[in-house]
Protein backbone atom coordinates (compact mmCIF):
# COMPACT_ATOMS: atom_id res chain seq x y z
CA UNK A 1 0.00 0.00 0.00
CA UNK A 2 1.13 3.56 -0.53
CA UNK A 3 2.87 5.34 2.33
CA UNK A 4 0.03 7.85 2.63
CA UNK A 5 -2.31 5.04 3.58
CA UNK A 6 -0.44 4.18 6.75
CA UNK A 7 1.00 7.52 7.80
CA UNK A 8 -0.59 9.15 10.85
CA UNK A 9 -3.23 11.75 10.06
CA UNK A 10 -6.09 13.34 11.93
CA UNK A 11 -8.60 13.63 9.10
CA UNK A 12 -7.93 11.84 5.82
CA UNK A 13 -8.87 13.77 2.70
CA UNK A 14 -10.07 10.56 1.08
CA UNK A 15 -10.91 6.97 1.92
CA UNK A 16 -10.17 3.99 -0.32
CA UNK A 17 -13.07 1.56 -0.82
CA UNK A 18 -11.77 -1.93 -1.62
CA UNK A 19 -15.04 -3.30 -2.97
CA UNK A 20 -15.38 -6.97 -2.06
CA UNK A 21 -12.02 -8.07 -0.58
CA UNK A 22 -10.80 -11.38 -1.97
CA UNK A 23 -13.08 -11.21 -5.01
CA UNK A 24 -11.45 -8.30 -6.87
CA UNK A 25 -10.90 -10.37 -10.01
CA UNK A 26 -14.62 -11.17 -10.17
CA UNK A 27 -15.84 -7.56 -9.70
CA UNK A 28 -17.02 -7.21 -13.29
CA UNK A 29 -19.08 -10.39 -13.06
CA UNK A 30 -20.43 -9.48 -9.63
CA UNK A 31 -21.55 -6.11 -11.03
CA UNK A 32 -24.02 -7.82 -13.40
CA UNK A 33 -26.58 -8.92 -10.74
CA UNK A 34 -26.10 -5.65 -8.83
CA UNK A 35 -26.73 -3.65 -12.00
CA UNK A 36 -29.84 -5.75 -12.74
CA UNK A 37 -31.07 -5.17 -9.18
CA UNK A 38 -30.56 -1.41 -9.53
CA UNK A 39 -32.50 -1.39 -12.82
CA UNK A 40 -35.40 -3.17 -11.11
CA UNK A 41 -35.27 -0.69 -8.21
CA UNK A 42 -35.42 2.31 -10.56
CA UNK A 43 -38.07 0.96 -12.94
CA UNK A 44 -40.23 -0.71 -10.27
CA UNK A 45 -40.37 2.20 -7.84
CA UNK A 46 -40.85 4.82 -10.58
CA UNK A 47 -43.69 2.68 -11.97
CA UNK A 48 -45.40 2.65 -8.55
CA UNK A 49 -45.04 6.43 -8.21
CA UNK A 50 -46.42 6.95 -11.73
CA UNK A 51 -49.38 4.59 -11.27
CA UNK A 52 -50.41 6.06 -7.90
CA UNK A 53 -50.16 9.59 -9.29
CA UNK A 54 -52.23 8.80 -12.39
CA UNK A 55 -54.90 6.64 -10.75
CA UNK A 56 -57.29 8.70 -8.61
CA UNK A 57 -58.70 5.59 -6.90
CA UNK A 58 -55.27 4.97 -5.36
CA UNK A 59 -55.15 8.31 -3.57
CA UNK A 60 -55.49 6.68 -0.17
CA UNK A 61 -53.25 6.51 2.95
CA UNK A 62 -51.90 3.05 2.08
CA UNK A 63 -50.70 4.20 -1.34
CA UNK A 64 -49.34 7.49 0.01
CA UNK A 65 -47.16 5.48 2.40
CA UNK A 66 -46.24 3.19 -0.50
CA UNK A 67 -45.08 6.24 -2.48
CA UNK A 68 -42.98 7.33 0.49
CA UNK A 69 -41.48 3.85 0.55
CA UNK A 70 -40.71 4.02 -3.18
CA UNK A 71 -38.94 7.39 -2.84
CA UNK A 72 -36.99 6.09 0.17
CA UNK A 73 -35.89 3.00 -1.74
CA UNK A 74 -34.78 5.10 -4.71
CA UNK A 75 -32.66 7.39 -2.51
CA UNK A 76 -31.24 4.52 -0.44
CA UNK A 77 -30.11 2.46 -3.43
CA UNK A 78 -28.84 5.48 -5.39
CA UNK A 79 -26.69 6.54 -2.44
CA UNK A 80 -24.49 3.44 -2.83
CA UNK A 81 -25.07 1.78 -6.24
CA UNK A 82 -23.41 4.34 -8.58
CA UNK A 83 -20.21 4.37 -6.49
CA UNK A 84 -20.33 0.59 -6.17
CA UNK A 85 -20.57 0.14 -9.94
CA UNK A 86 -17.74 2.64 -10.51
CA UNK A 87 -15.55 0.46 -8.26
CA UNK A 88 -16.53 -2.69 -10.13
CA UNK A 89 -16.21 -1.24 -13.64
CA UNK A 90 -13.56 1.49 -13.47
CA UNK A 91 -11.63 0.62 -10.28
CA UNK A 92 -12.58 4.08 -8.97
CA UNK A 93 -11.99 3.39 -5.30
CA UNK A 94 -11.39 6.85 -3.82
CA UNK A 95 -14.16 8.67 -2.00
CA UNK A 96 -13.82 12.10 -0.43
CA UNK A 97 -13.95 12.16 3.39
CA UNK A 98 -17.00 14.47 3.44
CA UNK A 99 -18.70 12.46 0.69
CA UNK A 100 -18.12 9.35 2.80
CA UNK A 101 -19.83 10.99 5.78
CA UNK A 102 -22.74 12.15 3.60
CA UNK A 103 -23.17 8.63 2.22
CA UNK A 104 -23.10 7.23 5.75
CA UNK A 105 -25.74 9.73 6.85
CA UNK A 106 -28.05 9.00 3.90
CA UNK A 107 -27.84 5.24 4.42
CA UNK A 108 -28.73 5.44 8.12
CA UNK A 109 -31.28 8.23 7.70
CA UNK A 110 -33.29 6.52 4.97
CA UNK A 111 -33.00 3.09 6.59
CA UNK A 112 -34.65 4.59 9.68
CA UNK A 113 -37.24 6.33 7.50
CA UNK A 114 -38.05 3.05 5.75
CA UNK A 115 -38.51 1.32 9.08
CA UNK A 116 -40.84 4.11 10.21
CA UNK A 117 -42.88 3.79 7.00
CA UNK A 118 -43.48 0.11 7.74
CA UNK A 119 -44.83 1.10 11.16
CA UNK A 120 -47.14 3.64 9.50
CA UNK A 121 -48.33 1.02 7.00
CA UNK A 122 -49.03 -1.38 9.87
CA UNK A 123 -51.12 1.38 11.49
CA UNK A 124 -53.01 1.82 8.22
CA UNK A 125 -53.75 -1.93 8.02
CA UNK A 126 -54.89 -1.91 11.67
CA UNK A 127 -57.33 0.95 11.11
CA UNK A 128 -58.57 -0.51 7.80
CA UNK A 129 -59.33 -3.92 9.32
CA UNK A 130 -60.25 -3.11 12.92
CA UNK A 131 -62.13 0.16 12.20
CA UNK A 132 -63.12 -0.08 8.51
CA UNK A 133 -66.05 2.36 8.72
CA UNK A 134 -63.87 5.06 10.30
CA UNK A 135 -60.76 4.51 8.19
CA UNK A 136 -61.18 7.69 6.13
CA UNK A 137 -62.07 9.83 9.13
CA UNK A 138 -59.18 8.56 11.27
CA UNK A 139 -56.40 8.53 8.67
CA UNK A 140 -57.12 11.85 7.01
CA UNK A 141 -54.73 13.38 4.49
CA UNK A 142 -53.52 15.91 7.06
CA UNK A 143 -52.75 13.12 9.55
CA UNK A 144 -50.91 11.15 6.85
CA UNK A 145 -48.77 14.23 6.13
CA UNK A 146 -48.04 14.68 9.86
CA UNK A 147 -47.09 11.00 10.21
CA UNK A 148 -44.82 11.33 7.18
CA UNK A 149 -43.11 14.40 8.63
CA UNK A 150 -42.56 12.66 11.99
CA UNK A 151 -41.04 9.65 10.21
CA UNK A 152 -38.65 11.84 8.18
CA UNK A 153 -37.74 13.97 11.22
CA UNK A 154 -37.06 10.90 13.35
CA UNK A 155 -34.83 9.34 10.68
CA UNK A 156 -32.95 12.59 10.15
CA UNK A 157 -32.29 13.09 13.87
CA UNK A 158 -31.34 9.45 14.56
CA UNK A 159 -28.79 9.47 11.73
CA UNK A 160 -27.20 12.82 12.57
CA UNK A 161 -24.80 11.61 15.31
CA UNK A 162 -23.23 9.05 12.94
CA UNK A 163 -21.25 11.55 10.80
CA UNK A 164 -20.77 13.96 13.73
CA UNK A 165 -19.12 11.29 15.91
CA UNK A 166 -17.21 9.82 12.97
CA UNK A 167 -15.73 13.21 12.06
CA UNK A 168 -14.35 13.85 15.53
CA UNK A 169 -12.23 10.67 15.74
CA UNK A 170 -8.52 10.82 14.85
CA UNK A 171 -7.57 8.41 12.06
CA UNK A 172 -3.99 7.15 12.31
CA UNK A 173 -4.25 3.54 11.14
CA UNK A 174 -5.17 3.55 7.48
CA UNK A 175 -7.69 5.13 5.12
CA UNK A 176 -8.58 1.83 3.46
CA UNK A 177 -12.15 0.63 4.00
CA UNK A 178 -12.72 -3.04 3.22
CA UNK A 179 -16.26 -2.31 2.04
CA UNK A 180 -18.20 -1.19 -1.03
CA UNK A 181 -19.62 1.86 0.74
CA UNK A 182 -18.87 3.91 3.84
CA UNK A 183 -20.40 1.61 6.42
CA UNK A 184 -20.38 3.18 9.87
CA UNK A 185 -18.74 0.27 11.69
CA UNK A 186 -16.04 -0.11 9.01
CA UNK A 187 -15.11 3.59 9.13
CA UNK A 188 -15.13 3.85 12.93
CA UNK A 189 -12.87 0.79 13.20
CA UNK A 190 -10.16 2.79 11.42
CA UNK A 191 -10.01 5.38 14.23
CA UNK A 192 -7.20 5.28 16.78
CA UNK A 193 -9.36 6.28 19.73
CA UNK A 194 -11.91 4.86 22.12
CA UNK A 195 -14.94 4.72 19.83
CA UNK A 196 -17.28 2.85 22.17
CA UNK A 197 -19.74 5.75 22.14
CA UNK A 198 -20.18 5.25 18.38
CA UNK A 199 -20.73 1.52 18.87
CA UNK A 200 -23.20 2.09 21.70
CA UNK A 201 -25.09 4.65 19.66
CA UNK A 202 -25.24 2.25 16.72
CA UNK A 203 -26.78 -0.38 18.97
CA UNK A 204 -29.24 2.19 20.32
CA UNK A 205 -30.41 3.08 16.79
CA UNK A 206 -30.61 -0.60 15.91
CA UNK A 207 -32.82 -1.19 18.96
CA UNK A 208 -35.07 1.70 17.84
CA UNK A 209 -35.29 0.54 14.24
CA UNK A 210 -35.66 -3.17 14.87
CA UNK A 211 -36.74 -3.42 18.50
CA UNK A 212 -39.18 -0.53 18.93
CA UNK A 213 -40.54 -0.48 15.37
CA UNK A 214 -41.02 -4.24 15.24
CA UNK A 215 -42.76 -4.04 18.63
CA UNK A 216 -45.35 -1.56 17.28
CA UNK A 217 -45.79 -3.58 14.07
CA UNK A 218 -46.29 -6.76 16.11
CA UNK A 219 -48.79 -4.97 18.37
CA UNK A 220 -50.75 -3.80 15.32
CA UNK A 221 -50.87 -7.31 13.85
CA UNK A 222 -51.98 -8.86 17.13
CA UNK A 223 -55.02 -6.58 16.99
CA UNK A 224 -55.46 -7.32 13.28
CA UNK A 225 -55.39 -11.09 13.86
CA UNK A 226 -57.93 -10.75 16.68
CA UNK A 227 -60.26 -8.86 14.34
CA UNK A 228 -59.73 -11.42 11.55
CA UNK A 229 -60.46 -14.43 13.79
CA UNK A 230 -63.71 -12.77 14.84
CA UNK A 231 -64.98 -12.69 11.25
CA UNK A 232 -67.88 -15.09 10.62
CA UNK A 233 -66.57 -17.10 7.64
CA UNK A 234 -63.29 -18.71 6.64
CA UNK A 235 -63.37 -17.01 3.22
CA UNK A 236 -63.76 -13.60 4.84
CA UNK A 237 -60.81 -14.31 7.14
CA UNK A 238 -58.59 -15.42 4.27
CA UNK A 239 -59.60 -12.47 2.08
CA UNK A 240 -59.02 -9.94 4.86
CA UNK A 241 -55.66 -11.40 5.85
CA UNK A 242 -54.68 -11.42 2.16
CA UNK A 243 -54.78 -7.62 2.18
CA UNK A 244 -51.85 -7.74 4.63
CA UNK A 245 -49.79 -10.17 2.57
CA UNK A 246 -47.75 -7.61 0.65
CA UNK A 247 -47.02 -5.61 3.80
CA UNK A 248 -45.86 -8.68 5.73
CA UNK A 249 -43.66 -9.76 2.81
CA UNK A 250 -42.01 -6.33 2.62
CA UNK A 251 -41.47 -6.28 6.41
CA UNK A 252 -39.71 -9.66 6.34
CA UNK A 253 -37.61 -8.62 3.32
CA UNK A 254 -36.45 -5.53 5.22
CA UNK A 255 -35.97 -6.55 8.84
CA UNK A 256 -34.45 -10.02 8.46
CA UNK A 257 -31.48 -8.91 6.26
CA UNK A 258 -31.08 -5.74 8.37
CA UNK A 259 -30.84 -7.70 11.61
CA UNK A 260 -28.55 -10.31 10.07
CA UNK A 261 -26.22 -7.67 8.56
CA UNK A 262 -26.04 -5.69 11.82
CA UNK A 263 -25.22 -8.77 13.89
CA UNK A 264 -22.70 -9.98 11.30
CA UNK A 265 -20.84 -6.65 11.24
CA UNK A 266 -20.49 -6.65 15.04
CA UNK A 267 -20.08 -10.30 15.96
CA UNK A 268 -19.24 -12.17 12.75
CA UNK A 269 -15.47 -11.67 12.96
CA UNK A 270 -14.80 -15.33 12.13
CA UNK A 271 -16.77 -15.15 8.87
CA UNK A 272 -14.92 -14.53 5.58
CA UNK A 273 -14.59 -10.81 4.86
CA UNK A 274 -16.20 -11.08 1.42
CA UNK A 275 -19.24 -12.72 3.00
CA UNK A 276 -19.63 -9.89 5.54
CA UNK A 277 -19.37 -7.27 2.77
CA UNK A 278 -21.87 -9.13 0.62
CA UNK A 279 -24.39 -9.34 3.46
CA UNK A 280 -23.98 -5.64 4.29
CA UNK A 281 -25.00 -4.81 0.72
CA UNK A 282 -27.83 -7.30 0.48
CA UNK A 283 -29.78 -5.58 3.26
CA UNK A 284 -29.54 -2.24 1.44
CA UNK A 285 -30.30 -3.47 -2.08
CA UNK A 286 -32.66 -6.42 -1.79
CA UNK A 287 -35.59 -4.65 -0.01
CA UNK A 288 -35.68 -1.72 -2.51
CA UNK A 289 -35.74 -4.28 -5.31
CA UNK A 290 -38.35 -6.57 -3.72
CA UNK A 291 -40.76 -3.88 -2.48
CA UNK A 292 -42.10 -2.83 -5.93
CA UNK A 293 -42.30 -6.51 -6.95
CA UNK A 294 -44.15 -7.52 -3.79
CA UNK A 295 -46.59 -4.60 -3.89
CA UNK A 296 -46.96 -4.69 -7.67
CA UNK A 297 -47.88 -8.37 -7.74
CA UNK A 298 -49.76 -8.62 -4.44
CA UNK A 299 -51.72 -5.36 -4.66
CA UNK A 300 -54.59 -5.93 -7.07
CA UNK A 301 -55.21 -2.27 -7.89
CA UNK A 302 -51.58 -1.59 -8.82
CA UNK A 303 -51.23 -4.84 -10.78
CA UNK A 304 -54.42 -4.20 -12.77
CA UNK A 305 -53.40 -0.63 -13.57
CA UNK A 306 -49.94 -1.76 -14.67
CA UNK A 307 -51.46 -4.39 -16.96
CA UNK A 308 -53.79 -1.76 -18.41
CA UNK A 309 -50.89 0.57 -19.17
CA UNK A 310 -48.79 -2.19 -20.72
CA UNK A 311 -51.72 -3.50 -22.77
CA UNK A 312 -52.62 -0.01 -23.95
CA UNK A 313 -49.04 0.74 -24.98
CA UNK A 314 -48.70 -2.62 -26.68
CA UNK A 315 -51.90 -2.03 -28.65
CA UNK A 316 -50.68 1.41 -29.78
CA UNK A 317 -47.33 0.00 -30.93
CA UNK A 318 -48.86 -2.75 -33.07
CA UNK A 319 -51.84 -0.73 -34.35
Amino acid sequence: MSETNTTSFMNPSTFILLGIPGLETAHVWISIPFCAMYAIVILGNLAILFIVKKEASLHEPMYYFLCMLAVTDLVLSTSILPKMLSIFWFNSREIDFNACLIQMYIVHCFSAIESGIFVAMALDRYVAICHPLRHCTILTNSLVVKIGLVIVLRGSILALPYPILTRQWPYCKTNIIAEIFCAHVAVVNLACADTRISSYYGLFVLSCRIGLDVFFITLSYIQILRAIFNLPSKDARIKTFGTCGSHLGAILAFYIPTLFASLTSRFGHNLPRYFQVFISNVYLLVPPMLNPIIYGVRTKQIWNKLLQLLTHKGTKIFS
